[in-house]
Protein backbone atom coordinates (compact mmCIF):
# COMPACT_ATOMS: atom_id res chain seq x y z
CA UNK A 1 0.00 0.00 0.00
CA UNK A 2 2.47 2.75 0.76
CA UNK A 3 3.74 1.66 -2.65
CA UNK A 4 0.85 3.05 -4.38
CA UNK A 5 -0.12 -0.93 -4.72
CA UNK A 6 -3.66 -1.89 -5.21
CA UNK A 7 -4.12 -5.08 -2.81
CA UNK A 8 -5.54 -8.06 -5.60
CA UNK A 9 -5.51 -11.20 -3.26
CA UNK A 10 -4.88 -12.66 0.58
CA UNK A 11 -3.66 -15.99 1.57
CA UNK A 12 -3.43 -16.71 5.41
CA UNK A 13 -2.13 -19.87 7.15
CA UNK A 14 -3.11 -21.15 10.78
CA UNK A 15 -1.38 -23.50 12.63
CA UNK A 16 -3.05 -25.14 15.60
CA UNK A 17 -1.99 -27.73 18.55
CA UNK A 18 -5.39 -29.13 18.56
CA UNK A 19 -8.21 -28.30 15.77
CA UNK A 20 -10.81 -26.55 17.18
CA UNK A 21 -13.98 -25.77 14.24
CA UNK A 22 -15.39 -22.82 15.96
CA UNK A 23 -11.39 -21.26 16.71
CA UNK A 24 -10.59 -22.00 12.92
CA UNK A 25 -13.79 -20.30 11.65
CA UNK A 26 -14.02 -17.28 14.18
CA UNK A 27 -10.13 -16.26 12.85
CA UNK A 28 -11.29 -16.95 9.09
CA UNK A 29 -14.05 -14.62 9.66
CA UNK A 30 -11.59 -12.07 10.86
CA UNK A 31 -9.52 -12.80 8.33
CA UNK A 32 -12.34 -12.11 5.63
CA UNK A 33 -13.74 -9.24 7.01
CA UNK A 34 -10.36 -7.59 7.08
CA UNK A 35 -9.98 -8.75 3.07
CA UNK A 36 -13.06 -6.87 2.30
CA UNK A 37 -12.22 -3.77 4.13
CA UNK A 38 -8.92 -3.65 2.03
CA UNK A 39 -11.01 -4.65 -1.16
CA UNK A 40 -8.97 -7.93 -2.03
CA UNK A 41 -9.77 -11.11 -2.28
CA UNK A 42 -9.20 -14.12 -0.32
CA UNK A 43 -7.69 -17.15 -2.22
CA UNK A 44 -7.09 -20.25 -0.31
CA UNK A 45 -4.77 -20.77 2.68
CA UNK A 46 -3.15 -23.74 4.65
CA UNK A 47 -4.64 -24.83 8.03
CA UNK A 48 -2.35 -27.02 9.98
CA UNK A 49 -2.66 -29.47 12.82
CA UNK A 50 0.61 -29.85 14.71
CA UNK A 51 0.06 -31.47 18.34
CA UNK A 52 2.90 -31.53 20.42
CA UNK A 53 4.61 -28.25 18.92
CA UNK A 54 1.56 -25.97 20.35
CA UNK A 55 -0.37 -26.46 23.33
CA UNK A 56 -4.34 -27.59 22.27
CA UNK A 57 -5.36 -23.99 22.73
CA UNK A 58 -2.90 -22.08 20.90
CA UNK A 59 -2.80 -21.14 17.71
CA UNK A 60 -0.38 -19.14 15.28
CA UNK A 61 -1.80 -16.93 12.13
CA UNK A 62 0.21 -15.46 9.29
CA UNK A 63 -0.66 -14.03 6.04
CA UNK A 64 0.10 -12.36 3.11
CA UNK A 65 -1.18 -10.31 0.53
CA UNK A 66 -0.02 -9.50 -3.09
CA UNK A 67 -0.71 -6.07 -4.67
CA UNK A 68 -0.20 -4.43 -8.25
CA UNK A 69 0.99 -1.07 -9.03
CA UNK A 70 2.19 0.25 -12.81
CA UNK A 71 5.83 0.65 -12.56
CA UNK A 72 6.00 4.50 -13.59
CA UNK A 73 3.25 5.30 -10.24
CA UNK A 74 4.90 3.43 -7.91
CA UNK A 75 5.78 5.64 -4.65
CA UNK A 76 9.01 5.38 -3.03
CA UNK A 77 10.08 8.45 -1.39
CA UNK A 78 12.62 9.35 -3.74
CA UNK A 79 10.10 12.41 -4.45
CA UNK A 80 10.14 13.84 -1.25
CA UNK A 81 12.11 16.99 -0.80
CA UNK A 82 13.11 19.79 1.94
CA UNK A 83 9.65 21.78 2.95
CA UNK A 84 7.84 18.34 2.23
CA UNK A 85 4.49 18.49 5.26
CA UNK A 86 4.17 14.78 7.02
CA UNK A 87 0.54 14.04 7.47
CA UNK A 88 -0.90 11.41 9.89
CA UNK A 89 -3.99 9.24 10.34
CA UNK A 90 -5.11 8.67 13.77
CA UNK A 91 -4.58 4.94 15.02
CA UNK A 92 -7.43 2.78 16.30
CA UNK A 93 -4.92 1.75 19.41
CA UNK A 94 -2.21 -0.32 20.00
CA UNK A 95 -2.78 -1.92 16.60
CA UNK A 96 0.36 -5.13 15.80
CA UNK A 97 2.93 -3.50 17.71
CA UNK A 98 4.58 -2.96 20.86
CA UNK A 99 2.53 -5.66 22.54
CA UNK A 100 5.69 -7.10 24.51
CA UNK A 101 6.44 -3.84 26.37
CA UNK A 102 2.43 -3.80 27.21
CA UNK A 103 2.15 -6.92 28.58
CA UNK A 104 5.61 -6.33 30.87
CA UNK A 105 3.99 -2.81 32.02
CA UNK A 106 0.72 -3.48 32.54
CA UNK A 107 0.20 -7.00 33.57
CA UNK A 108 3.66 -7.77 35.21
CA UNK A 109 4.70 -4.87 36.39
CA UNK A 110 1.30 -2.94 37.11
CA UNK A 111 -0.52 -5.91 37.87
CA UNK A 112 -3.92 -5.46 35.33
CA UNK A 113 -6.06 -7.39 34.56
CA UNK A 114 -7.34 -8.21 31.11
CA UNK A 115 -11.02 -8.30 32.40
CA UNK A 116 -10.18 -5.38 34.84
CA UNK A 117 -12.52 -2.06 33.72
CA UNK A 118 -10.08 0.77 32.88
CA UNK A 119 -12.48 4.56 33.00
CA UNK A 120 -9.66 6.19 30.48
CA UNK A 121 -11.06 3.72 27.81
CA UNK A 122 -14.43 2.78 28.85
CA UNK A 123 -13.83 -0.71 27.98
CA UNK A 124 -11.31 -3.84 29.78
CA UNK A 125 -7.89 -3.87 29.12
CA UNK A 126 -8.45 -6.80 26.95
CA UNK A 127 -10.97 -5.05 25.30
CA UNK A 128 -9.00 -2.26 24.23
CA UNK A 129 -5.86 -4.54 23.47
CA UNK A 130 -8.19 -6.35 20.74
CA UNK A 131 -9.11 -3.39 19.10
CA UNK A 132 -8.72 -4.40 15.61
CA UNK A 133 -6.05 -3.03 13.55
CA UNK A 134 -6.99 0.03 11.22
CA UNK A 135 -6.66 -0.72 7.31
CA UNK A 136 -5.86 2.36 4.90
CA UNK A 137 -6.40 0.72 1.43
CA UNK A 138 -9.35 2.45 0.54
CA UNK A 139 -9.11 5.79 1.77
CA UNK A 140 -4.91 5.78 0.49
CA UNK A 141 -5.74 4.10 -2.76
CA UNK A 142 -8.69 7.01 -3.71
CA UNK A 143 -6.09 9.75 -2.18
CA UNK A 144 -3.30 8.86 -4.40
CA UNK A 145 -5.25 8.39 -7.56
CA UNK A 146 -6.19 12.58 -6.40
CA UNK A 147 -3.24 13.92 -5.08
CA UNK A 148 0.30 13.86 -5.77
CA UNK A 149 2.37 11.75 -2.75
CA UNK A 150 5.50 11.86 -2.81
CA UNK A 151 5.95 8.68 0.39
CA UNK A 152 4.15 7.34 2.77
CA UNK A 153 4.66 4.92 5.81
CA UNK A 154 2.85 2.56 8.28
CA UNK A 155 3.69 3.14 11.44
CA UNK A 156 4.03 -0.73 13.11
CA UNK A 157 7.27 -2.04 14.65
CA UNK A 158 9.41 0.94 14.98
CA UNK A 159 6.74 3.73 15.59
CA UNK A 160 7.12 7.10 13.88
CA UNK A 161 10.57 7.35 14.32
CA UNK A 162 11.80 4.20 12.32
CA UNK A 163 9.23 3.70 10.14
CA UNK A 164 9.29 7.20 8.64
CA UNK A 165 12.91 7.22 8.04
CA UNK A 166 12.83 4.67 5.97
CA UNK A 167 11.30 6.10 2.91
CA UNK A 168 13.09 9.33 3.62
CA UNK A 169 15.94 10.47 1.03
CA UNK A 170 19.74 10.65 1.80
CA UNK A 171 20.26 13.90 3.60
CA UNK A 172 16.66 14.73 4.83
CA UNK A 173 14.95 14.14 7.97
CA UNK A 174 11.34 15.31 9.74
CA UNK A 175 10.63 16.78 12.85
CA UNK A 176 7.98 15.49 14.23
CA UNK A 177 5.74 17.97 16.50
CA UNK A 178 4.69 15.75 19.30
CA UNK A 179 1.64 18.56 20.28
CA UNK A 180 0.40 18.21 17.45
CA UNK A 181 -0.63 14.54 17.90
CA UNK A 182 -3.51 13.20 20.28
CA UNK A 183 -2.01 10.21 22.12
CA UNK A 184 -4.27 7.76 22.96
CA UNK A 185 -5.02 7.04 26.81
CA UNK A 186 -3.26 3.44 26.43
CA UNK A 187 -0.03 5.00 25.69
CA UNK A 188 -0.52 7.65 28.13
CA UNK A 189 -1.17 4.49 30.69
CA UNK A 190 1.49 3.04 29.27
CA UNK A 191 4.06 5.60 29.38
CA UNK A 192 2.62 6.51 33.24
CA UNK A 193 3.30 3.03 34.49
CA UNK A 194 6.15 1.88 32.90
CA UNK A 195 7.95 5.33 33.69
CA UNK A 196 8.59 5.11 29.86
CA UNK A 197 10.66 7.88 28.17
CA UNK A 198 8.52 9.83 25.20
CA UNK A 199 11.67 8.79 22.92
CA UNK A 200 11.09 5.15 23.84
CA UNK A 201 7.12 5.24 23.40
CA UNK A 202 8.09 7.05 19.95
CA UNK A 203 10.40 4.27 18.83
CA UNK A 204 8.14 1.46 19.81
CA UNK A 205 4.17 2.27 19.41
CA UNK A 206 2.44 4.59 16.98
CA UNK A 207 1.11 6.72 19.79
CA UNK A 208 -2.11 7.49 17.86
CA UNK A 209 -1.15 7.91 14.01
CA UNK A 210 -1.27 4.58 12.39
CA UNK A 211 -0.68 5.76 8.50
CA UNK A 212 1.88 8.55 7.33
CA UNK A 213 1.70 10.55 3.93
CA UNK A 214 4.72 13.08 2.65
CA UNK A 215 3.06 15.29 0.49
CA UNK A 216 4.17 18.99 -1.04
CA UNK A 217 2.84 21.90 0.65
CA UNK A 218 1.18 23.50 -2.41
CA UNK A 219 -1.01 19.74 -2.34
CA UNK A 220 -1.76 20.05 1.01
CA UNK A 221 -4.96 21.16 1.45
CA UNK A 222 -6.02 19.26 -1.74
CA UNK A 223 -5.02 15.83 0.31
CA UNK A 224 -6.32 17.48 3.64
CA UNK A 225 -9.62 18.18 2.23
CA UNK A 226 -9.98 14.68 -0.24
CA UNK A 227 -8.79 12.92 3.21
CA UNK A 228 -12.03 15.07 5.40
CA UNK A 229 -14.35 14.21 2.96
CA UNK A 230 -13.42 10.84 2.98
CA UNK A 231 -14.51 10.71 7.22
CA UNK A 232 -10.87 10.91 8.16
CA UNK A 233 -8.94 13.28 10.80
CA UNK A 234 -5.77 14.05 9.06
CA UNK A 235 -3.31 15.95 11.21
CA UNK A 236 0.05 17.62 10.11
CA UNK A 237 2.23 16.22 12.61
CA UNK A 238 5.51 17.56 10.97
CA UNK A 239 7.87 18.88 8.28
CA UNK A 240 10.74 17.56 5.90
CA UNK A 241 13.81 19.34 5.99
CA UNK A 242 17.22 19.09 4.83
CA UNK A 243 19.10 17.18 8.03
CA UNK A 244 21.52 14.55 8.75
CA UNK A 245 19.57 13.47 12.16
CA UNK A 246 17.29 11.81 10.65
CA UNK A 247 13.63 11.67 12.55
CA UNK A 248 13.30 14.13 15.51
CA UNK A 249 10.41 13.95 17.76
CA UNK A 250 10.00 17.04 19.91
Amino acid sequence: LVHGAEPLFFLDYIAVGKLQPEVVEALVKGVSAGCVQAGCALIGGETAEMPGFYKDDEYDLAGFAVGAVERSAIINGEKIKDGDLVIGLPSSGVHSNGYSLVRKVLLEKAGLKLEQYIDDFQKTLGEELLTPTRIYVKTIMGLVENVPVNGMAHITGGGITENLQRILPAGLGAAIDASAIEVKPVFQLVQRLGQVEQAEMFRTFNMGIGFTIVASSQYHDKAVKYLRDRGEKPIVIGRISSSEQGVVVK
